[in-house]
């Protein structure tokens, strides 16, 4: 986990939303290309898939108003990703691909048959060889991980916008103990930020814009970048 300090992650992998798409294989691609390791996010379907893609509804990637846990992959594969010939990529494709060549991370997107999801993942992620972390904003979902996936790396993510106090959050951290914490940038909390480096706690900071990544060179935390 100490790879993480000063690390660099492509957000969603290299896109720009044009001609490459977030969260498609176009993009993991260019990642794979400039040796970059990924951030991607997960969704599974009604029938049990897990496909890579950021938004509970899928009009803003594809003009199509369908929030994607009432869809199924057969749906699902027949619609483009903003114009383009890329579609909504299933998991076990993305790792097809990557297949070990940089490392990913992975956001386990939260909906109420988590449980299930978790393990639909873990099945996949269980066949995989390559390095690859865990992260989710779900608390539920974290200590789903570390309980049942224990050589997992596992990651709790941070919000600006929570409304919970300092000292829960503080306290979750201390329940979950996640491997490293991912925190939104615009998240400036000095007594947060202590704790986790008090506890040696590897720190990821998001989502950073590439000509700010120079700002936070040797600040000993890894970056997200887009």
């Amino acid at each position: 986990m100490k790879e993480l300090k000063n690390i660099k992650i492509s957000h969603r992998g290299i896109h720009n939303n044009q001609d490459i798409p977030e969260n498609s294989l176009k993009a993991f691609k260019q990642s794979i290309k400039e040796n970059i390791p990924i951030e991607l996010d997960v969704h599974m379907l009604k029938d049990k898939k897990i496909v890579v893609f950021h938004d509970d509804n899928i009009k803003r990637m594809t003009n199509i108003d369908e929030n994607i846990h009432e869809c199924s992959y057969d749906k699902l594969k027949k619609y483009k990703l903003l114009n383009t010939n890329e579609s909504i990529p299933l998991l076990k494709d993305v790792l097809k691909l990557v297949n070990g060549k940089v490392l990913l991370n992975i956001e386990v997107k939260y909906q109420e048959n988590y449980k299930e999801e978790c393990k639909q993942i873990s099945k996949i992620l269980d066949e995989y060889n390559g390095e690859f972390l865990i992260q989710s904003f779900s608390v539920k979902i974290v200590h789903w991980f570390k309980k049942h996936k224990k050589k997992y790396k596992t990651g709790l993510l941070i919000s600006n916008k929570i409304n919970l106090k300092n000292k829960f959050i503080i306290l979750a951290i201390k329940v979950l103990h996640p491997d490293f914490v991912s925190i939104n940038k615009k998240l400036n909390d000095k007594n947060l930020l202590n704790h986790l480096k008090k506890k040696k706690i590897p720190i990821l900071l998001w989502t950073i814009k590439k000509d700010e990544i120079s700002n936070y060179n040797n600040n000993d935390v890894g970056l997200i970048y887009e």
